[in-house]
């Protein structure tokens, strides 16, 4: 716990702050960079598999929103773990956490790196992960209301273009001849619904959801959060999947169920803007895509270096680096820099052997993020299981039921991960189980303290 009169988190955030935070992780545009990929395998039911996702995730995040009533910590899916089953358990659950942590600002540097050389392509692309690494840092150093002020502005400008691709696809569909069952054929198209192949769509549209557990690492700067908390995590969770189905149902409509071009999958989405909206709304839409990832990097920065601050109160990792607060601002000054060096250094190592395996390890990174993702879900609801059924003493059946399902589905998606993002992972546990077996000794001295907080402003 920190001692009286050292720095620490300032509680300053809103629920509307933290649906906003949520919302720009996840992107109001979360299903366009991956609807091609859904679209090809589940054969054009993108929307039913999205909304299978949603429910899936959904159980999840009521398991989060309820372990932050308890424990209104940075630390989240690690402090839930380690509090209410075993301090090693939540030691993994942590480790597995900064795993899908590190990844996601990488991958969002690299990618903006990418869509700004289309844009202004005279810079390099080395060039542009130090002005997108450097600026991502810059704007979490100095503070969590700016931002918060930023990321709002951002899912602002997200949601207006989302608003002007509907225009176009209304204006597109008013001049179309529709047949009977038009509207109802994105959900389901008989000729091409095969329950493998929804099932192998719905563990690449859970990617849509990927990042609303963030809102539970800022349980100390949130206001009121054993409330707010629980009510961000399920709200951004259904506001993502109702407008993430409204946008790949609108999709479907002008698409079809028709596969798109192998080389141009990642294009998609951008291809649909450009047939109902013309090359400007192509361009736009790409650019729209561009601020998406920037939002989710500057998000999941912050995110992170919450994280490492709630491990390093918790000695997992170095207290007296990672565990500080710089005190004009109140951040964790240490672990969001640690955080953009990885990912300037990670995305430019990323782009060096992608162009020598022909962009598989870009691919394995993305995925990878489920890894640890998932083993932070499944860690959560079994916590959430524990503290109010295994031993509470108000046995509900939402308190027994949600947890096991929320396990049970969380479970399954890992398990059907790919072979290459198995691998890493495994890799990444066992460096971390290696490092907690010599910092205790042979795990025979504690491993890591789980005290909370204070809660004053």
């Amino acid at each position: 716990m920190s001692a009286p009169g050292q720095p620490h988190l300032r509680r300053t955030l809103t629920l509307w702050n933290l649906i906003f935070i949520g919302m720009v992780i996840i992107q109001p545009t979360a299903p366009m960079g991956i609807y091609g990929v859904i679209s090809n395998t589940a054969h054009g039911h993108v929307v039913t598999t999205v909304l299978i996702a949603m429910v899936a995730m959904l159980f999840t995040a009521i398991s989060y929103g309820r372990m932050a009533r308890i424990y209104p910590s940075a630390g989240s899916a690690y402090t839930y773990v380690g509090r209410e089953i075993h301090p090693a358990l939540g030691y993994i659950t942590g480790w597995s956490m900064v795993m899908d942590y590190l990844l996601n600002p990488l991958i969002c540097t690299a990618f903006s790196a990418k869509a700004a050389m289309n844009i202004v392509p005279g810079l390099p692309f080395y060039a542009w992960l130090v002005v997108f690494a450097g600026f991502f840092t810059w704007v979490n150093l100095h503070g969590i209301r700016t931002s918060a002020k930023l990321n709002e502005v951002l899912c602002v400008v997200m949601v207006l273009v989302v608003v002007l691709f509907f225009a176009a696809v209304g204006n597109f569909l008013w001049h179309m001849h529709h047949d009977t069952g038009f509207f109802v054929r994105p959900f389901y198209e008989a000729r091409n619904f095969k329950f493998d192949d929804i099932f192998a769509g719905t563990s690449v549209a859970v990617l849509t959801y990927i990042g609303f557990d963030a809102i539970s690492t800022l349980s100390e700067e949130a206001e009121n959060p054993r409330r707010n908390v629980l009510l961000a995590t399920v709200l951004v969770c259904l506001i993502a999947g109702l407008l993430s189905g409204l946008e790949v149902y609108a999709a479907q409509l002008v698409w079809g169920s028709k596969p798109f071009p192998g080389d141009q999958v990642e294009s998609a989405f951008a291809m649909v803007s450009q047939q109902v909206g013309g090359f400007l709304l192509f361009q736009v839409m790409n650019f729209t895509l561009l601020i998406a990832n920037m939002g989710t990097a500057i998000a999941s920065q912050l995110a992170a270096g919450r994280l490492l601050y709630g491990m390093g109160q918790g000695n997992a990792i170095p207290k007296s680096f990672f565990g500080a607060i710089e005190p004009r601002h109140r951040v964790p000054r240490n672990g969001i820099v640690v955080i953009g060096l990885f990912a300037l250094v990670g995305a430019a190592t990323l782009e060096y052997f992608s162009d020598r395996l022909g962009g598989s390890a870009y691919a394995v990174g993305a995925q990878a993020l489920n890894f640890g993702a998932f083993i932070a879900f499944m860690g959560v609801n079994a916590a959430s299981f524990t503290h109010y059924w295994w031993r509470g003493n108000d046995r509900r059946w939402s308190q027994f039921l949600v947890p096991v399902l929320g396990f049970v589905i969380c479970g399954f998606i890992w398990a059907h991960l790919s072979r290459a993002a198995m691998m890493l992972g495994a890799v990444w546990m066992i460096a971390g189980i290696a490092y907690g077996a010599i910092r205790t000794r042979g795990f025979r001295a504690d491993l890591v303290n789980f005290d909370l907080p204070p809660e004053d402003a």
